[in-house]
């Protein structure tokens, strides 16, 4: 009998649904929604880097996308359907009432930025986190030991007290903040109520400061000292934390109607994006998932054993069952991969969008056509030109932090610098630069994996990236040394929820068994070129050294310290 499992990504700017048959792994079917206030650039700044989402872009959204997976999968499906799992990004948490109500859904805070989502890249709190920082290493049990021994401003203490301190009104109706990726099974579970929410391992531990040697959380005299507005918020959060193969609840009635789901279809507890694509990715001790999109993160495991008493620095994190039970997992990332190449399409192409903007001979649809057209093209004229310099023809050196850094040892207030332009300096050149900014922005991330003593042998990918660009690609191969596979899967993460949800749905006992059913295959591998990989060598030095000066020289790398 067909069982089906259902996974939900969400992302920066959109949902994605895949419908995964959970008895051969076929994935059946998939849906897109784009969130149409984000869209909007709504709630927005970033020039001040502040990013924020409506809750209701993921609600009607959520609705739209299953609703929208129904008219492409078999008659009947829906009825099939045995388990549901959820990712989003993170950390992005959002204040609640006293009721378990997001603050945004109520009419007096519904256009307030300060009362949505913060999402992952925003790094209004920089302020905030070197706080938190400052105090855990004064502490005399350092509490940022198991997460790499820096606080960052992408993650949810430093986003809560930045916006207590901004918002009296946000401040005064907030119970508690929730991460988007619990609040999502929280709410088609109804238990949303702060007496009835429990919250997943992997969010809690990476960005909550949760460890189950000091009892869940830091203890309130800690945040105190630090500011007396989080008095009693961490005796709020719920103490106990769930890893993603258990059940957070069932599908309510009200919930299942919306979906067009069986009433009471189990839902797993939820995990952040790329926790679970590295699920889908098989990922085991050794080899490091990374997930390659606007921004990365990367993803590996260690048994308990290899891991011992280890505190791995300047990484996001080092956390039991985050990914998969039974192994420690591990996350660092980039805070900017896809996003440093769109800053580039953004630059170039700003004349020409402005004087099709403001062409008098043109009707809008034909403008709107012409523009569209430019931003699909850019990239790949790009990529194209580029991969034709030689490895080390440029005398040009950039760095990857255009949006701050995030591992190794984040630092969400330095910025990207470059450095050897000329006049002969073109756009493909440049472009070229950025592209390996960002594979030696993930090798600096390898290179600090085994230095702390984590085996990385080889690096799995996924993500549209990892799908549409073989120069990037390759150069990363090339910058790396090692052997990349991509998988097939378009929808890894989703698949890796998808994964979750067939084990609540009792298809499978645990996460290894659903996995070799359904875990995706490899479509390709990029393997490194001997002369290419030489050559970088040297140009990863050149990087390292612009990176310890912008580090050393704040006046020059950022104007936020």
């Amino acid at each position: 009998m067909t069982s089906y499992a259902l996974g939900l990504d969400y992302g920066s700017d959109s949902v994605r649904a895949l419908l995964v048959d959970a008895l051969t792994g076929k994935e059946v079917a998939s849906h897109v929604v784009y969130y149409p206030r984000w869209k909007k650039g709504l709630y927005s700044v970033p020039a001040k880097d502040q990013f924020r989402q409506h809750p209701l872009d993921y609600l009607e959204s959520l609705e739209q996308v299953v609703q929208g997976l129904w008219t492409q999968a078999p008659a009947g499906a829906a009825a099939k359907v045995v388990g549901i799992g959820f990712d989003t990004t993170g950390s992005t948490p959002i204040a609640v009432d006293s009721d378990g109500m997001a603050l945004a859904l109520k009419p007096e805070f519904a256009e307030n930025p300060n009362a949505m989502f913060v999402l992952w890249k925003d790094h209004t709190a920089i302020k905030e986190a070197q706080e938190i920082t400052a105090a855990a290493n004064a502490s005399k049990e350092n509490y940022l030991k198991y997460e790499g021994g820096i606080y960052s401003s992408e993650w949810f203490w430093a986003k809560t007290l930045h916006v207590l301190r901004e918002d009296a009104s946000v401040a005064k109706a907030a119970y508690l903040w929730v991460e988007h990726c619990d609040w999502m099974s929280a709410v088609i579970t109804g238990t949303t109520h702060p007496s009835k929410l429990r919250m997943g391992r992997c969010a809690t531990g990476h960005k909550l400061m949760w460890h189950e040697s000091w009892g869940g959380y830091p203890p309130n005299e800690f945040f105190v000292g630090i500011d007396p507005l989080l008095d009693g918020l961490r005796d709020r959060l719920p103490a106990q934390t769930f890893t993603s193969d258990q059940t957070c609840g069932l599908l309510t009635a009200e919930w299942a109607a919306l979906l067009g789901l069986p009433v009471g279809t189990p839902v797993s507890f939820s995990a952040f994006d790329c926790h679970m694509g590295a699920v889908a990715a098989n990922v085991k001790p050794g080899v490091l998932t990374k997930i390659m999109g606007t921004s990365t993160c990367d993803i590996t495991v260690a048994s308990y054993e290899d891991i011992g008493d280890k505190c791995i620095r300047g990484i996001c994190g080092q956390v039991d069952g985050s990914v998969t039970p039974g192994f420690v997992g591990l996350e660092a990332g980039q805070s900017a991969f896809g996003d440093l190449y769109a800053w580039f399409k953004n630059v170039v192409n700003w004349p020409a969008n402005q004087l099709v903007s403001s062409s008098s001979l043109l009707d809008e649809s034909t403008k709107q056509k012409l523009i569209q057209e430019l931003e699909d093209k850019t990239i790949v004229a790009l990529s194209k030109a580029a991969s034709e310099i030689p490895v080390g023809d440029t005398s040009i050196t950039a760095l990857d932090w255009v949006n701050g850094r995030r591992t190794p040892d984040a630092d969400q207030s330095v910025a990207m610098a470059i450095t050897g332009l000329k006049m002969g300096s073109d756009a493909p050149q440049i472009f070229r630069a950025l592209v390996e900014a960002t594979a030696f922005g993930a090798r600096a991330i390898i290179e600090r994996f085994k230095q702390e003593g984590v085996a990385i042998d080889s690096v799995v990918a996924i993500g549209g990236i990892s799908k549409k660009s073989d120069f990037v690609m390759q150069t990363c191969a090339d910058v790396w040394n090692c052997p990349i596979e991509v998988l097939e899967s378009e929808q890894s993460c989703a698949l890796g929820a998808a994964i979750f949800g067939a084990v609540v749905g009792g298809v499978y006992p645990d996460v290894a068994s659903a996995q070799k059913v359904m875990a995706s295959t490899v479509c390709k591998t990029y393997k490194p070129n001997a002369q290419a990989a030489a050559a970088y060598e040297g140009l990863y030095q050149k990087y390292l050294t612009l990176g310890n000066f912008v580090n050393s020289s704040p006046e020059l790398g950022s104007s936020l310290k």
